[in-house]
């Protein structure tokens, strides 16, 4: 298998369509960290991965669903694939979700044990992801809770005591992440392919097993996996996609986990390391979010989807997407230039 699989699930912000233009800039480096891996487009759309690579690969959310998810997929995909698969019901959709809610500050201490993981909770986990619409998917700062008769009633104090649930309508017109539903009957396209009748949830869950088998999956903060003993001595490519800052125009309430100083936190951080010939960095935000004197700003235009259209102004910050690549990295302009003189 030569990499390049899709995630199974949709997520705000994902950047499987710059994955290239990332690695390029990248090219093969002996470790590589993903702080905040959501849904790992960048990781999974590496060129050139086989087993047989030794390659140091490191990722890390904060999201304890994120990282529980992805531990699980490595360890038991099978498992996973038995309560993922699941057909969309929107009763259902709303009682796991409370359910997912409540275990979710259990679950986030449990995995301070590497060896942690829950399959049912990340199958259910990535099968209410694939059905859901627009953000906040198991953020616990909806306004509805489970009353004394086991009824979903709606509570104005939930925001500030945490807990809550969000209400959505389930993804109706086609089926997104790991329930992709045939909406056209002269073909299939994108996100609406249909897997194979066979085994086709459980093989495809099990080629993302193959490929996470040598991932170190962490859980928590960013600068966990960006100190001086985990980046190395070795020539090192970290991918910082961090919650976009509120005051750049993005709606508050995408992230599951909020932190709105996170991003300025990672910048800072990464204009310290613009001299380290040993690091290629790069780092996502909005047009003007970041200031990174001799770093090159790269310009691209997100994808649409549910997560896009749901947050606010959307349609204008599809195009303020940004990546700012260190002077370490390649680039592409300049090589080409030096190709063509023969350097």
């Amino acid at each position: 298998m030569a990499g390049r699989l899709k995630s199974p699930y949709p997520y705000f912000g994902g950047k499987s369509s710059v994955a290239d233009v990332i690695w390029a800039a990248f090219g093969q480096v002996e470790n590589y960290i993903e702080p905040f891996f959501g849904s790992g487009a960048v990781l999974l759309g590496r060129p050139g991965w086989t087993e047989q690579k030794q390659w140091s690969e490191i990722v890390n959310d904060k999201d304890g669903f994120v990282c529980n998810f992805w531990r699980a997929l490595r360890a038991d995909p099978a498992a996973v694939a038995q309560h993922a698969d699941y057909p969309i019901i929107e009763q259902d959709l709303e009682a796991r979700h409370l359910w997912l809610v409540q275990q979710r500050r259990e679950l986030y201490d449990k995995l301070g044990d590497p060896d942690f993981f829950d399959a049912k909770i990340a199958g259910w986990w990535v099968w209410g992801l694939s059905c859901w619409i627009g953000g906040g998917w198991c953020s616990g700062d909806g306004p509805w809770v489970l009353d004394a008769r086991k009824r979903i009633v709606k509570s104005p104090k939930v925001k500030s005591a945490g807990g809550g649930i969000s209400r959505r309508h389930p993804v109706l017109s086609c089926n997104q992440g790991i329930h992709r539903k045939r909406v056209f009957l002269d073909h299939e396209v994108g996100v609406n392919r249909r897997f194979p009748p066979v085994n086709g949830l459980s093989n495809y869950l099990r080629e993302l097993s193959h490929r996470m088998r040598r991932v170190k999956v962490c859980g928590g903060d960013w600068g966990r996996v960006c100190t001086p003993c985990v980046v190395g001595t070795g020539l090192t490519a970290i991918f910082f996609d961090p919650p976009y800052t509120a005051d750049a125009g993005r709606d508050p309430e995408i992230y599951a986990v909020e932190d709105l100083s996170v991003g300025h936190a990672v910048a800072q951080w990464c204009a310290a390391q613009t001299d380290n010939k040993n690091l290629r960095l790069a780092l996502c935000g909005y047009e003007g979010e970041y200031a990174l004197p001799g770093w090159r700003c790269h310009s691209w235009k997100a994808q649409g989807g549910h997560a896009n259209r749901a947050a606010a102004g959307a349609s204008n910050n599809r195009h303020r997407e940004r990546i700012w690549f260190s002077p370490s990295c390649y680039d592409p302009k300049l090589d080409l230039f030096a190709r063509s003189r023969g350097g």
